[in-house]
């Protein structure tokens, strides 16, 4: 192995090995990665969650302002249908572990890529955490002072693509309807089941999803699928099935495009809610990200990979991160075990995605 190669399959096990999920404090983790920023200056943005946990994001830079920056995200979702998720293992050239691919193998390739650059050329790291929930980190670096000082001239999200250049992406809309009901014992005729209440919005919800589907005027022929994705999940709160609800919760999350004109679809979510009497809230992330084609940050990454730009229907922290600078999103590994019990990454994707990363970030000049 090269020093870069040891370096990278190194660092990305540690960062395994540390337990990251959104719901507890990365800070451990995020010490584990300063730990390896020496000769850069390093700002902590120190936030606390919506549920009071302690969170830290980095913005690291050495050299001269401008230039690009690398991003990655230290939180994974929660460990289910895992055995030993913060086991780091290396099986036929396969690293294993939660987070392995989203995106700590990625944040090691990063890492490793910045800090290999000479002196006298712009390096940026941008490490947030709660990708996977609220995208708050990535909120949080955007607007730190020290990262607007730099003058960035773009950012690389290093979410896995297989190292092919995602020029754009969907950004999403959480929609949360909640129904009230009075608990009692289900036998006794005293209560009031709030999943009564909750029922009608679903089947205008369910109408908005058609819509969505088949409605050739919210589609967006330059994502796979054109349509945007409207995902219901329902809560009961772990009401017994003798008990009439006394609280039932919907959640909806709307991914949506740039380039398509979705108000009838919240104007027809809020009528719902309305009319069906559940209270609704939102929470947005920012504007869907989306780079034209002739982009000079497109036209480097195609220029670098060989490949042609695409979309993707999901999200990143570019949703955010684009208050900074144009964002391109671009990183080693795939997107198709994360989320799952069986989440790897190729130790050889960690491994080209180094000089990959360095080449881009040398080939855009400081100022």
């Amino acid at each position: 192995m090269t020093d870069d190669a040891e370096a990278v399959l190194r660092l990305a096990a540690d960062l395994v090995a540390i337990d990251s999920r959104s719901s507890v404090s990365n800070i451990p983790l995020a010490e584990r990665i300063e730990a390896e920023l020496a000769g850069f200056d390093v700002t902590r943005v120190d936030y606390a969650d919506a549920n009071g946990v302690a969170k830290r994001a980095l913005v690291a830079h050495r050299g001269p302002r401008g230039g690009l920056a690398l991003s990655g995200h230290m939180d994974t979702v929660p460990e289910t249908g895992w055995i030993d998720p913060w086991s780091p293992r290396v099986a036929d050239g396969m690293l294993h572990g939660l987070g392995s691919v989203d995106m700590k193998g990625p944040v090691a390739a990063c890492i490793v890529a910045a800090r290999g650059l000479p002196d006298s050329m712009p390096a940026t790291l941008l490490i947030t955490t709660d990708e996977e929930t609220s995208k708050q980190g990535a909120r949080a670096v955007a607007a730190c002072d020290a990262a607007r000082a730099l003058g960035l001239r773009g950012i690389i999200v290093a979410e896995p693509t297989g190292l092919l250049p995602v020029r754009g992406h969907r950004s999403h809309i959480e929609y949360t309807a909640v129904a009230s009901g009075v608990q009692a014992h289900s036998s006794t005729g005293q209560g009031a089941n709030a999943n009564w209440v909750l029922i009608p919005f679903l089947a205008e919800m369910k109408a908005v999803f058609e819509r969505l589907r088949h409605d050739p005027a919210f589609h967006d022929a330059g994502y796979d699928p054109p349509f945007s994705d409207f995902n219901l999940i329902v809560d009961n709160h772990g009401t017994a099935v003798n008990v009439t609800v006394a609280k039932a919760t919907a959640r909806i999350k709307f991914r949506r495009s740039r380039n398509v004109d979705y108000a009838p679809i919240e104007a027809a979510v809020r009528d719902a809610a309305a009319r069906t009497g559940v209270t609704l809230t939102e929470k947005r992330e920012g504007t869907p990200p989306e780079l034209p084609a002739d982009h000079p940050l497109v036209a480097l990454a195609v220029r670098e990979t060989g490949q042609p730009a695409r979309t993707a229907p999901y999200g990143t922290d570019a949703s955010e991160l684009q208050d900074l600078a144009p964002c391109i999103v671009m990183g080693p590994g795939s997107i198709a075990t994360a989320h799952t019990p069986h989440e790897c990454v190729a130790v050889a994707d960690l491994v080209a995605a180094v000089p990959l990363f360095r080449r881009m970030l040398a080939a855009t000049p400081a100022g």
